[in-house]
């Protein structure tokens, strides 16, 4: 493919930064980033065309590439890097206003590839963590720091509510740091990619509310107790608090970031068992 940066020159295309705009342009890595994400012969989900140079590459290899671009004035490159590329169709709209449901519907089982705009990231992978029926993996290049709260683990300063949604779900891991050299425009701070799969890890839990409001409740004041955030978040007595601990089998002592996401789904199920959710 003819150089990025002579196809949005000769496209009078400017960067806009409320976009998050910044491409990749090295075909190594792109390489690298589709085969991470075992795309032969699958359905993919782009989230970002960008200047295609990714979808191009996914579409070499996968099945089927669809892709949402939320910046309609790519459309005369993406013509230009997309040619040829009979597999794969561009959706001009704004993906987190798309019905998951029915995309979902189209393409039966997919993964989902994706250089995710800083301002997104995590709003859009909670969508897939929470909404998706059908989706196999994600494979996202984010922010380094964002990667490293997607894959830690309990007990560490990056471990937050985030990760313990994430690894219900499945098994996150850090396949690459990839340095800020290789974006146009390049970025104020380092990317990684993170593969998020669906199909391995994760475990069951009576109920998603449950959960989510057992993480918030762990989360919500690190510095204090589990007890002293059940006391506050349900309005639970000293006494109350602790047989739940006890319950779930962690002492009255701990702390809620230091509970692994399986405690944390234990400690939704007790919950629930309470009626203290749904």
């Amino acid at each position: 493919m003819e150089d990025l940066r002579k196809i949005l020159e000769r496209n009078g295309f400017s960067f806009k930064k409320q976009f998050g705009q910044n491409f990749l342009t090295d075909s190594n890595l792109l390489s690298a980033i589709v085969r991470d994400a075992g795309t032969e012969d699958a359905a993919v989900l782009e989230i970002g065309a960008g200047a295609g140079a990714l979808t191009r590459a996914l579409s070499a290899a996968a099945k089927r590439v669809l892709s949402f671009e939320i910046d309609r004035s790519l459309a005369p490159v993406l013509s230009e890097t997309l040619s040829g590329c009979e597999n794969t169709e561009v959706v001009f709209a704004d993906f987190m206003k798309s019905d998951l449901s029915e995309i979902e519907k189209e393409l039966g089982d997919y993964v989902v590839v994706a250089n995710l705009p800083y301002y997104i990231t995590t709003p859009v992978v909670m969508r897939f963590v929470e909404e998706s029926e059908r989706c196999r993996s994600l494979t996202v290049m984010v922010q380094e720091e964002v990667a490293r709260r997607f894959c830690a683990r309990e007990d560490t300063p990056d471990y937050g509510a985030v990760t313990a949604a994430i690894a219900r779900r499945g098994k996150s891991t850090l396949l690459r740091k990839v340095p800020r050299t290789l974006f146009t425009p390049r970025p104020n701070v380092d990317s990684a990619v993170v593969k998020i799969d669906f199909t391995e890890g994760g475990f069951p839990v009576g109920s998603v509310k449950a959960f989510r409001a057992a993480v918030s409740c762990a989360f919500l004041s690190r510095r204090k107790t589990l007890e002293n955030n059940l006391m506050r978040a349900f309005s639970l007595s000293r006494e109350c608090a602790g047989e739940i601990l006890r319950a779930v089998g962690v002492g009255e002592r701990v702390r809620g970031e230091t509970l692994s996401p399986r405690t944390l789904g234990r400690l939704a199920d007790e919950l629930l068992a309470r009626g203290l959710t749904d």
